[in-house]
């Protein structure tokens, strides 16, 4: 930890995403493992070809709310029976597909794919009526990509690519901002579904530090921003209706096309780790870094 450093910043948020494309937990502290925060994204929905699905194709995922309880992983949805499962729990090896890898997996069972049927599938299309729930294998590499990753081994679990995504307070609020401008209600980082929240930096910040020295519990902690992390229809999802929308997409694409990313619409930055396996981060720990100069 730098005081010396150009940037001085805090956690001010901290939030985890069990299933992926469920709901998230907002914590006030989390392991940090060389795959992300513990948990995150350990779990993941599927369709029977093992192929992974989000609230791209099922915005009602947001309404599937995790919580952590006597060593269970307890999930709850409106209508539903809360779902209980040993966090170290694991039926038959399974093979999945998220994005462009196939990997080994676990089935988590009968009653979690019917539980997920149940709830997602009336109003889902023929092929997501029938769903199963994967647990990912931590014995398992998924490398994240080294063209970003600058050729640095970096793994992530069910997550899109990289280990975390951060933001920062001022980003959000200068969204906040346009939005209300365009006469709409402001949104909250659900939408955006960072893992660490910064405070104590300007809009967009994030886009411009190199790597992060967090004075994690036990010592420091090392993160580095390395990809934009390219928006597609998810920040549109209303996590309390579990409905999509277009407010927000059109506000972002009203300032935030990336030409780092030929384009596309960017919102917070995809990190990868670099030191710190088993540290524990908090909300109000300090973080410092240097500007990144390209």
């Amino acid at each position: 930890m730098s005081d010396t450093a150009d940037v001085q910043a805090t956690i001010e948020q901290l939030w985890i995403y069990p299933v992926k494309s469920c709901a998230g937990v907002r914590l006030e502290e989390a392991e940090l493992t060389d795959t992300g925060l513990l948990y995150d994204r350990a779990w993941m929905v599927v369709d029977e070809q093992g192929e992974f699905v989000t609230q791209r194709e099922l915005p009602r995922m947001a309404l599937i709310q995790p919580s952590f309880k006597m060593g269970q992983l307890v999930l709850r949805a409106p209508g539903m029976l809360s779902l209980h499962l040993a966090l170290d729990a694991a039926e038959e090896p399974a093979t999945v597909r998220v994005w462009g890898d196939t990997v080994q997996a676990y089935d988590m069972g009968d009653i979690a794919a019917q539980w997920f049927s149940d709830f997602l599938g009336p109003d889902a299309p023929g092929p997501l009526k029938r769903l199963r729930l994967a647990r990912f294998d931590p014995e398992v590499r998924r490398p994240s990509d080294p063209r970003w990753t600058g050729g640095r081994e970096a793994g992530t679990q069910f997550a899109d690519g990289f280990a975390l995504l951060l933001t920062s307070a001022a980003s959000l609020d200068e969204l906040n901002a346009r939005l209300v401008g365009d006469g709409h209600a402001p949104v909250d980082q659900r939408r955006v579904r960072p893992n660490i929240v910064l405070g104590g930096l300007q809009a967009h910040d994030e886009d411009r530090v190199g790597a992060l020295c967090i004075a994690a519990e036990g010592g420091d902690a090392v993160i580095e921003p390395v990809k934009p992390c390219a928006r597609c229809s998810i920040p549109d999802v209303d996590p309390d209706a579990g409905q999509a929308g277009h407010a927000v997409g059109d506000a972002m694409r009203s300032y935030r096309a990336d030409p780092r990313m030929e384009g596309a619409i960017t919102f917070g930055m995809n990190a990868i780790v670099l030191e710190g396996d088993g540290r524990v981060l908090r909300v109000g720990q300090r973080v410092s870094a240097d500007w990144r100069f390209d």
